[in-house]
């Protein structure tokens, strides 16, 4: 007989794609250095094994110091200043053809130009510069040496042109020189040579830059322990830069460095797949729940690259707790801490010190994961925002203090960060929205806020069928109290048991609670009302899709009666039809049976609360008796087949029901007369 090939299920090739895309998105991410790079941070420990220098490195100044120099070499610069000879003459010649001007006067006139321009001037920055002490001496280079020069006496065109005229204040000749327009003649000799000062002001700032000494090959550079100074963290970047300029790496190195990268990312996530295959065997056979927590990982992943790339630290930003709030509001604290463990994995390379950063982020997701058990008020949320940021800082002081020995290179910068990230958790909020949305799922803040019941849909439900309103609030009360016990989803019961009868809305008049004396089923035959009890499931979902309900409430809509019967109708019918063999897909409802434990328990709840109101006595015999019939009659009929619930989960729903419903119908004591009114 020959084999038969299928080809795999639609929802494992999802899975397989996601696993297949996560793996591309963080093996194109991860640090691809050809060669191993040490992870060090300025003014923190060494972790590494002694490093010694492989060939002489320069050692040259932090940047601290090389700044401080620079600043103190830009302070005590002295700019170079050429004189410009032959800068007088034209005004000489100018002196000597003025009209008007007396002999005395004319003669006078040069010689005190002569003077200044002995002296010099200067351009007028310059002389603003002199007479704010900056500049008490320039740099003149004559036969190529240098010589400093002393800036007093020399003057400004403005000044120079000042001097002259309050020197010829009284002299008949002061309108004629006033005539030659010295102020535009006296042109400066002393100028600023651009070219030798910048020549020189480089080659000083140039001395700040280079070597000073050199750690010769085979020397001690650091070793474990010695803490990282600055001058120390020079010599390291040195000694990188020299390795990547020195050393090519063989195609064999790199490519076993991507062996080992593409084994690390898929074990991580493989170790992932597995714990939903072994342990979620519900979640594993759904592919939206695999993608949704692949893709938030990633998500986050990629967002501590961008971090971690743009600040030094930048990891301790990323609020990768957030990671683990999601998967708690969604599903259980076990996989929410499970997926935070692989999410701070894959992040750990991207840190400078992984040890520190697993600890720390760890701490910080089981703190997140302990004090939000559930998410239904944003109170919730600013609380662990607040003990996230406790655990960040104490899990670092624990950490430094462990390493180091003392708290002396404790980092500010990083509080900051952790501040930060604290902040960024109120943003979850958004994300379980973002989540709801594009998944299709369902959070327990949605959940609270479907069951207000100043909801629309249910204060019509309250309008237009007061005794169908009633009904769903005890369901939902009695439903509740039952999923607790057996630890389901709460909230889902509660929501889903007050939504679950709103197609009653459109035929209320037909339904028993509703009635008042008169009974419409009268006049329609068995078949026709048991069509219009049937078709309350389908005008709720009618209404469940206008008002836009979440699928898990449609689905309990659906499922509350599952594929059993209207069985007062259908037993009617046969009762006056004994010789006709009988449709009873005329009296079933469509179904599906209850798929989920919470269906289940909705249809229970549903069906006794509907029948302990025709008990004749609320004995707790009579309830407990009325509990286990209805219900062993369900299990019987097959409807709970589909549903995990398990025996255990059926006996404690079945004593609270009976518990419950007596406290719901327990026997009120009588009050006696007034013996006072016998008397008169």
């Amino acid at each position: 007989m020959p084999l038969k090939y299928s080809l795999p299920k639609r929802s494992s090739l999802i899975k397989l794609a996601a696993f297949a895309a996560a793996t591309l998105v963080v093996l194109l991410l991860l640090p691809n250095d050809d060669r191993q790079r040490f992870t060090y941070e300025e003014n923190r420990p060494w972790t590494h094994a002694l490093l010694t220098a492989p060939f002489d490195i320069p050692v040259y100044r932090d940047s601290t110091s090389v700044r401080q120099m620079r600043d103190s070499l830009e302070d005590s610069f002295i700019p170079v200043y050429r004189r410009i000879n032959g800068a007088g003459d034209a005004v000489g010649d100018k002196i000597l053809a003025a009209p008007g001007l007396r002999p005395d006067d004319r003669s006078r006139l040069r010689a005190i130009i002569d003077r200044l321009y002995t002296r010099g001037i200067i351009d007028n920055h310059t002389s603003a510069m002199i007479a704010e002490g900056k500049l008490p001496s320039v740099r003149m280079i004559k036969d190529n040496v240098a010589k400093l020069v002393p800036t007093e006496g020399m003057r400004s065109q403005r000044d120079a042109y000042a001097l002259i005229d309050s020197t010829f204040a009284g002299s008949e000749s002061r309108g004629a020189i006033q005539n030659l327009n010295l102020s535009h003649l006296l042109v400066p000799n002393v100028v600023l040579d651009t070219i030798e000062t910048d020549r020189l002001h480089a080659d000083l700032l140039h001395q700040a830059s280079t070597a000073i000494g050199v750690i010769q090959q085979g020397e001690r550079i650091v070793d474990r322990g010695d803490i990282v100074t600055p001058q120390l963290y020079q010599i390291l970047l040195t000694y990188e830069s020299l390795v990547d300029t020195r050393e090519g790496v063989a195609y064999g190195e790199r490519f076993y460095i991507g062996i080992g990268q593409l084994l690390f990312t898929v074990i991580i996530f493989g170790a992932l797949y597995l714990y939903f295959f072994l342990y979620r065997r519900e979640m594993w056979a759904d592919p939206r729940r695999i993608v949704c927590i692949v893709s938030v990982g990633v998500s986050f992943y990629i967002f501590a690259v961008v971090m971690s790339r743009t600040f030094a630290s930048g990891l301790y930003i990323v609020p990768l707790t957030i990671v683990p709030i999601l998967v708690v509001v969604f599903y259980d604290a076990r996989t929410a801490f499970f997926t935070h463990v692989c999410t701070v994995l894959l992040c750990s390379p991207l840190s400078s010190f992984p040890f520190e950063f697993i600890f720390i982020e760890v701490i910080a997701g089981m703190t997140a994961i302990f004090s939000l058990r559930e998410l239904s008020n944003r109170s919730e949320l600013l609380r662990t925002a607040g003990l996230v940021l406790a655990a960040y800082i104490v899990g670092y002081l624990s950490v430094e203090t462990m390493i180091s020995g003392t708290l002396t290179v404790f980092s500010w910068r990083l509080i900051g960060y952790f501040a930060i990230n604290a902040v960024l958790i109120s943003f979850a909020y958004v994300l379980i929205f973002v989540v709801e949305k594009i998944f299709g799922f369902i959070s327990v803040v949605t959940l609270v806020e479907l069951a207000d019941i100043n909801n629309p849909l249910l204060r019509t439900l309250s309008e237009e069928c007061p005794g169908t309103f009633n009904h769903s609030m005890a369901v939902s009360n009695l439903a509740s109290e039952a999923a607790r016990r057996i630890d389901a989803n709460v909230q889902l019961v509660r929501a889903g048991a007050l939504y679950h009868d709103i197609g009653k809305i459109s035929n209320p008049a037909f339904f028993t609670e509703n009635q008042h004396g008169v009974n419409p089923h009268d006049a329609l035959d068995a078949k026709q009302s048991a069509r219009i009890i049937i078709s309350h499931i389908a005008d709720g979902m009618q209404r469940a899709d206008k008002f836009k309900l979440p699928t898990v409430i449609r689905d309990l809509i659906v499922q509350h009666h599952g594929k059993g019967k209207a069985k007062y109708f259908y037993n009617t019918y046969c009762r006056d039809h004994p010789d006709e063999e009988v449709d009873e897909t005329l009296f079933t409802y469509p179904g599906p049976n209850p798929q989920t434990r919470e269906a289940s328990l909705l249809m229970m709840a549903d069906t006794v609360e509907a029948a302990s109101r025709s008990l004749r006595e609320y004995t707790p015999e009579a309830i407990t008796e009325l509990v286990n019939r209805l219900i062993d009659a369900q299990i019987a009929d097959g409807l709970h087949s589909e549903s995990p619930l398990s025996f255990r989960d059926i006996k404690r729903i079945k004593e609270t029901f009976a518990s419950r419903l007596a406290t719901m119908y327990h026997t009120r004591i009588s009050y006696p007369a007034d013996p006072a009114k016998k008397t008169k």
